[in-house]
């Protein structure tokens, strides 16, 4: 049976502790809310993005990660700088933009209730074509 042709994007679900401030999070980050409900909110960025919950399980808050893929790392890095989001949401500070043995330069954002977000350089190669980020190992 052929697989049907009409997926359009997949999306993540994300917890957060403080819904509202975790709308307000995002939004300064630059994500765009396409959808405000009573009990979800959904983001996008570029061809991504994720479901906002308002559900928290810390275990789980503080185990998940996103990646976000950017051509320019150093522009991320000054927006993310000068939105001082440790003072404004309580975050732990970002951490600034390092290569990585793996061939990314990544850098790292907490949100509200902890999940972490890689901010990763896309690899040149697939620049051009705007495909997903290979992960490290996926080619192992």
């Amino acid at each position: 049976m052929a697989m049907p042709d009409s997926a359009v994007v997949a999306r993540p679900f994300l917890p957060s502790r403080d819904f509202a401030v975790s709308k307000a999070f995002y939004r300064a980050l630059g994500f765009t809310m396409v959808f405000d409900g009573d009990d979800v909110a959904i983001f996008a960025i570029g061809a991504g993005g994720f479901i906002l919950q308002s559900y928290f399980q810390k275990e789980w808050a503080e185990n998940c990660m996103m990646q976000l893929a950017v051509d320019d790392i150093d522009g991320w890095w000054s927006h993310i700088e000068a939105l001082d989001l440790p003072g404004k949401f309580g975050v732990q500070a970002p951490r600034r933009p390092t290569l990585q043995p793996w061939g990314l330069t990544v850098a790292y954002v907490f949100d509200p209730c902890g999940v972490l977000w890689h901010i990763t350089t896309r690899p040149r190669d697939s620049a051009a074509r705007r495909e997903p980020l290979d992960t490290p190992g996926a080619n192992a």
